[in-house]
């Protein structure tokens, strides 16, 4: 029967049309790209990040050795720990695929809020600060992923709210608190260093690393990318937005005072950064040492301009930073990507095709061994004669007496 044959088993063979997975992807997400991303390029990019810090290290020393040694030393860590919060808040964001150009503004906000209110204790003040920053995060995420909107525009209009309550002050604020980060420039730079690099660790894991990115749009960038995606892209807002508040009282405490400012120059310097470090514009992909690397070449560049009497701000270190990242996107798009290999896409089921099993029902046919059906012997020609005949012995006549006639 039928139902006895190989080719009735219940067991896909390996002929079966199903491509590999990767270990690394989401199998409820049809879209994702097969297979692991190559991490080499973050390798070889933060080789070379490296090299450039060394580079701004050795001309430091030569320009001015008190920048790093002493007061100056804790100063500067002070700064790029600073700057470095705030190019984390960005690369975050990125990585979320869902920008958040809002960051500039919070942390003005923020350094204004601490300057006003320190005097009540730095933990209550940043505490009250990161609370509200938290919510206004989680109002910015649900407006992204219920309206399924670019994230740049929306955070671009949060901006502009903060700006707005900036503005409302006229002069510049000192700080009215005692609290003197220098005394802490260790501990903060270590903080600052182990949140940067257990985050880029985290996000090397594969399903990690797919997870927080899920709301990078594929084909239409207006489809929605599910549940999942829009708790990533919102746990995005939420984390970025305080720790822009973290590094906007940080800087106040560090300058004393804080003069009311649109702060888009902070947007872009952090958001340049990240790109520098690797993060992808695209969202999704990213290195572990990157933004460590280029906050602290930065807070370098600052500082050697600062000696050396350059008058360039942070607009322009922003905008290099931004051109030098977008090309390091491309790279790390280009060559980050799983490797493309060989997979045959799943053909079109026939009509007798088990849609549970992905195996037809019917069996396969084999090539005969002969001519079927067999083909006869050969017969004798057919005689003439009728074998009904009478016999030769029998052609006489005969009465109905048995006599000849």
């Amino acid at each position: 029967m039928g139902y006895d044959e190989p080719g009735r088993s219940g067991v896909p063979g390996p002929t079966s049309a199903v491509p590999a997975i990767g270990a690394d992807t989401i199998l409820d997400d049809p879209h994702a790209e097969p297979g692991g991303d190559r991490f080499g390029v973050h390798v070889v990019w933060e080789t070379l990040l490296l090299l450039g810090f060394g580079a701004l290290v050795y001309l430091v020393w030569r320009e001015d050795p008190a920048l790093l040694r002493g007061n100056g030393l804790r100063g500067l860590i002070v700064d790029v720990v600073g700057l470095g919060m705030l190019a984390l808040a960005a690369g975050l964001s990125l990585r979320c695929a869902a920008v958040n150009l809002a960051i500039g503004p919070v942390a003005i906000a923020a350094g204004l809020h601490f300057a006003e209110q320190s005097d009540l204790g730095v933990l209550a003040t940043v505490g009250t600060a990161a609370a509200v920053a938290a919510l206004g995060g989680l109002v910015l995420g649900l407006v992204v992923v219920l309206l399924h909107v670019p994230g740049w525009a929306a955070s671009l209009g949060g901006a502009a709210g903060v700006i707005v309550y900036v503005e409302q002050r006229a002069t510049p604020v000192l700080v009215q608190g005692d609290y003197d980060p220098l005394r802490t420039a260790g501990q903060l730079f270590v903080g600052f260093a182990a949140i940067a690099v257990v985050g880029g660790l985290f996000g090397a894991v594969g399903p990690i690393r797919r997870l927080v990115g899920r709301f990078r749009p594929v084909a239409d960038p207006a489809r929605r990318r599910g549940v999942a995606a829009a708790v990533a892209a919102t746990g995005g807002y939420v984390c970025s937005t305080v720790l822009a508040v973290l590094g906007g009282a940080l800087i106040a405490s560090a300058d004393g005072t804080v003069t009311p400012a649109a702060g888009l120059d902070w947007t872009v310097l952090a958001v340049g950064a990240a790109l520098l470090a690797g993060t992808s514009a695209f969202g999704l992909r990213a290195g572990v040492f990157g933004t460590l690397l280029t906050s602290a070449s930065i807070g370098l560049l600052l500082a050697y301009a600062q000696a050396r009497g350059w008058t360039f701000g942070r607009w322009a270190v922003g905008g290099v930073a931004l051109a030098v990242g977008l090309a390091a996107t491309r790279l790390v798009e280009t060559y980050g990507r799983p490797a493309s290999g060989p997979m045959t896409l799943p053909a079109a089921p026939s009509p007798d095709t088990d849609v549970n099993t992905g195996v037809g029902w019917s069996v396969a046919q084999h090539e005969p061994v002969g001519d079927w059906p067999p083909v006869m012997p050969a017969q004798p020609a057919v005689s003439s004669t009728d074998p009904w005949e009478a016999r030769r012995w029998e052609t006489g006549q005969r009465t109905w007496d048995g006599e000849d006639r």
